[in-house]
């Protein structure tokens, strides 16, 4: 056992000597932040993948379509005009209003009517708190109360998606500020006597209620030092084409929206049509122009995932430690390397790398559906390239050694002719030499001539069993089977061609009694299938040399009660003294066969006369071979 258990952990260590390099790279390159890209593609295509959500009424979007402003006549927006759609909103009393425009500046007319739409308390408007390009940010409009203000500003990656939300932020002026989506939820689930408070296990957290906002930091997920900055949280937008409720400027004036979709709710006003270009870039979220978002959706998207987490139980977005990610991109390689120790054959490789390839993205994407981010791509890589690199090197390994066992079998089969060569057939052709000098029609001369035919043909038969490497059986010089056709199949073309051959005791047969049936070869190697062509040919040849006289033969290969029977019975006077024993080579090569295939070898008398040779095994049992 303990020599045994050093072979194994030899053959462990020789083959997990790539696999671990493969491991170590894979985790460099994620470490320095090369696998980013591709760890996000994949976050953003399971989120997009999910099931859709049902739509969340709390939430009204009105949007400003390019057939509204072409209908106003001018943009951006003139203040009487926002004023209006404030004020045609409040009429339905709803729970708070989210104004998704920059209006630091007036746009005439109407600018008296919209700051007074303003100054109502459930009105918030927005500010651009964080510098853009230049140096410049965007106040709100004057006079309103800093808890009606809420910021707009996002944080994108580098590839322009956005996948993080900034809940809250320090401005230039060291102010500390709130975006839109917060105050909207913090002033909608204020009526439901839940605050806005620090979090429990992380106190720089928010948190209302037991929904705590798990903060960004710069390696969640599949984030490499990331700018973690401010207070941000994974964005987990709602899943599904119509998450919310959208209805135009022309719906609210035509009077066809429903007041209860207003009353009590959340109403975000923004810019929807397409000229306006007021859009974010993301692959999370389908959308009817794909990768591009109206902003005022995501909006929508960031308080519904506060909301639906306070007050729906929704999970927010979670992620391992490093430690854990690690240990499972670890996990996934060793499964890769033991492919190779298990499974051993390549087709079998590759298909548990397939198998467990679909299986690992199943966890992923079951975990993203409950709520937790795990590292995929890493995983996938390590799982392929071990997998995958172990099948190539097994495929090369076995290709070296069919060559190598190719070229042991000519170099024993060339050496073995010339041994027959030099000795026994150098013996022969003296003796007919002999012969022929003495008595040129001695009885023996046919025989030996043939004997010597035979001896001399040996050598090309298994020189052509050679080149056809092992996927063919050689019967004769001139027959070659496919090892690969059904076994039935094969014992009877066996049998034809066998039964042909110019044996004295085949032409005393004058009944035939053959019985092949197609039989259960699942899990036979093909050298198993040709030691059974084998068993067969010998079985009759035995018939057609040994057995006197005799008039019948009976040859059944079928299924019989769930096991395969090889059976050949003959009605002769068996004679065997042209052999050295009754129990020959054939006989133990049977036997020898028989064991390997778990089964049964019988050479016994027939009764009244003859003998009876049968081989059977069960079928099922071939797997553990």
């Amino acid at each position: 056992m303990i020599r045994k258990l050093k072979a194994e952990l030899l053959l462990w260590r020789v083959g997990a000597i790539p696999g671990l390099a493969v491991i170590a790279s894979t985790i460099a390159l994620r470490a320095f932040g090369f696998l980013q890209p591709l760890e996000l593609m994949a976050f953003d295509a399971a989120l997009r993948s999910r099931p859709a959500e049902p739509i969340d009424e709390r939430i009204l979007i009105v949007g400003i379509t390019d057939e509204d402003i072409h209908r106003i006549g001018t943009y951006p927006l003139p203040d009487r005009d926002l004023a209006t759609i404030i004020q045609r909103v409040q009429a339905d009393q709803p729970n708070v209003i989210g104004l998704d425009f920059l209006r630091d500046v007036p746009v005439s007319p109407g600018r008296e009517a919209f700051l007074k739409a303003l100054q109502s308390p459930n009105v918030i408007a927005i500010e651009k708190a964080l510098p853009v390009q230049g140096g410049f940010s965007v106040a709100a409009p004057p006079n309103i109360p800093t808890k009606q203000i809420g910021f707009s500003d996002v944080l994108p990656d580098q590839d322009g998606r956005l996948r993080r939300w900034l809940l809250g932020a320090t401005n230039p002026k060291r102010q500390y500020r709130f975006s839109l989506a917060l105050q909207l939820a913090r002033s909608y689930l204020s009526t439901q006597g839940i605050q806005l408070e620090n979090g429990v296990r992380d106190r720089v957290a928010m948190r209302f209620g037991q929904a705590e906002l798990t903060r960004f930091q710069p390696h969640s997920g599949g984030y490499i030092n990331a700018d973690a900055g401010g207070n941000q949280v994974l964005l987990y937008p709602r899943a599904g084409r119509k998450p919310f409720r959208i209805v135009s400027w022309r719906d609210l004036q035509l009077g066809t929206v429903n007041s209860d979709w207003i009353r009590g709710r959340i109403v975000l006003i923004g810019l929807t049509g397409i000229s306006t270009k007021d859009v974010v870039n993301s692959d999370a979220v389908p959308s009817a122009i794909y990768g591009l978002v109206n902003g005022v959706e995501m909006q929508a998207h960031a308080v519904s995932q506060i909301l639906s987490a306070t007050l729906d139980d929704r999970p927010l977005l979670q992620v391992w430690s490093d430690g854990w990610e690690y240990l499972w991109i670890v996990a996934w390689g060793i499964v890769g390397i033991s492919f190779g120790r298990v499974a051993r054959s390549p087709g079998r490789i590759l298909l548990g790398v397939a198998l467990s390839s679909v299986g690992l993205i199943a966890i992923s994407y079951g975990l993203i559906w409950i709520g937790w981010w795990i590292p995929v791509v890493p995983a996938l890589i390590v799982l392929v390239f071990n997998g995958a690199g172990l099948a190539a090197a097994s495929i090369y390994r076995y290709e070296q050694s069919l060559r190598e066992r190719l070229r042991d079998r000519q170099a024993v089969i060339d050496q073995t002719f010339t041994t027959i060569h030099n000795g026994a057939l150098q013996t022969l052709a003296k003796m007919l030499r002999d012969v022929q000098m003495q008595n040129a029609t001695h009885p023996l001369l046919p025989d030996l001539k043939h004997l010597n035919q035979e001896l001399r043909s040996v050598y090309e038969v298994i020189q052509r069993e050679t080149l056809e490497q092992e996927t063919s059986f050689q019967l004769d010089a001139n027959s070659i089977l496919d090892l690969q056709a059904p076994l039935h199949t094969l014992l009877y073309e066996v049998y034809l061609q066998t039964m042909e051959r110019d044996l004295p005791y085949f032409k005393t047969i004058r009944t035939r009694i053959v019985k092949f049936e197609p039989m259960n070869d699942l899990g036979l190697s093909l050298e198993q299938k040709r030691n059974l062509c084998r068993f067969l040919e010998e079985a009759l040849c035995n018939v057609g040399k040994y057995a006197i006289n005799t008039t019948r033969i009976t040859v059944i290969c079928a299924e019989e009660n769930s096991k395969q029977v090889i059976r050949v019975i003959d009605h002769g006077n068996t004679d065997f003294s042209g052999k050295a024993s009754a129990a020959g080579l054939g006989t133990r090569q049977a036997e020898i066969l028989a064991q390997k295939l778990r089964g049964t070898f019988q050479r016994l008398p027939n009764k009244p006369k003859g003998m009876h040779c049968e081989l059977n095994w069960q079928a099922q049992k071939l797997r553990r071979l």
